[in-house]
């Protein structure tokens, strides 16, 4: 937890600073659905110095090229959403013998990479935000294992999240919240899983027409006593940065900064979101 300290001073300094529901380069996620009829898409590259996978035991720089999003309005209260990775390119700096699948990795050279786990979900709006009380979204998805054990990237397991989002402008401020879980099973014993606790708190203020200061900060925690399952830890990220829009285009770029000793040290990311009439909603 040595980095414990300057992530809360991050969030404290954004704190000070009207917005949009949240996208890009965020991960905390806006209780507000994308509008009947319409699509979301999301692209984007990600860099992350000092990722572990302590399952595989590999250590290194992650390159991510291709974080692709979709969420398609399919209702005016309800979203589809499918988000994952084209490419993760890792690296490696470091390898522990003793990690519990590090006998399956089927790398012999300096650098690994494979396609992304693909999360597939949906949002519910259930309560529209008014003057004394916030929006709130039902959100649940599955994590897919597409990234396999051979690569190192992946562990081979299908995760279930679930949780609440809230969302409420204050004057010029758009504050955004998460809370729920997620069943992360063992990637090597099938008898056994871990429920983590998911949050999320994000802030967003306009400086100029179309362009946003945004912040959060975002991860999990094991509940489990004692040491965690091996891959499941806790989990804790800030991101920092700005996005600007014109009409339905939206770029953004962001710092990040890793909490625990399990998180990169830090990283950055760049990306696109554009959103478009795709379809008629009987």
């Amino acid at each position: 937890m040595n980095r414990v300290l300057p992530a809360v001073c991050l969030i404290l300094a954004l704190w000070t600073v009207p917005a949009a529901a949240q996208s890009r380069p965020l991960l905390t996620e806006d209780a507000e659905t994308v509008p009947a009829g319409n699509i979301l898409f999301e692209a984007g590259f990600d860099y992350a110095r000092d990722v572990q996978y302590p399952v595989s035991g590999l250590s290194g720089n992650r390159m991510s090229v291709g974080t692709i999003g979709f969420s398609f309005g399919v209702s005016s209260i309800a979203e589809i959403q499918i988000d994952g990775t084209l490419r993760d390119r890792l690296a490696i700096t470091a390898r522990n013998a003793n990690a519990p699948l590090a006998h399956m990795v089927d790398v012999a050279g300096d650098s690994t990479s494979d396609f992304g786990d693909l999360r597939i979900g949906t949002k519910v709006r259930f309560a529209a935000e008014t003057a004394s009380r916030p929006s709130v979204a039902l959100r649940f998805a599955t994590s897919l294992p597409n990234a396999s054990n051979e690569s190192g990237l992946g562990v081979d397991t299908t995760n279930f999240h679930f949780g609440l989002a809230l969302a409420k402008t204050v004057e010029s401020i758009r504050l955004v919240g998460n809370f729920g879980f997620a069943i992360l099973p063992d990637a090597v014993r099938g008898d056994r899983q871990n429920d983590v606790i998911e949050y999320g708190a994000s802030v967003a203020r306009a400086v100029r027409p179309g362009v946003e200061v945004v912040g959060e900060i975002n991860g999990r925690i094991n509940t489990r006593s004692g040491e965690a399952i091996a891959g499941t830890e806790t989990r804790s990220i800030v991101r920092m940065g700005a996005r600007a829009t014109r009409g339905p285009v939206r770029i953004d770029g962001g710092l990040l900064l890793g909490v625990t000793e399990f998180d990169p040290s830090w990283g950055f990311t760049t990306g696109v979101t554009w959103v478009f009439r795709g379809f008629n909603v009987p």
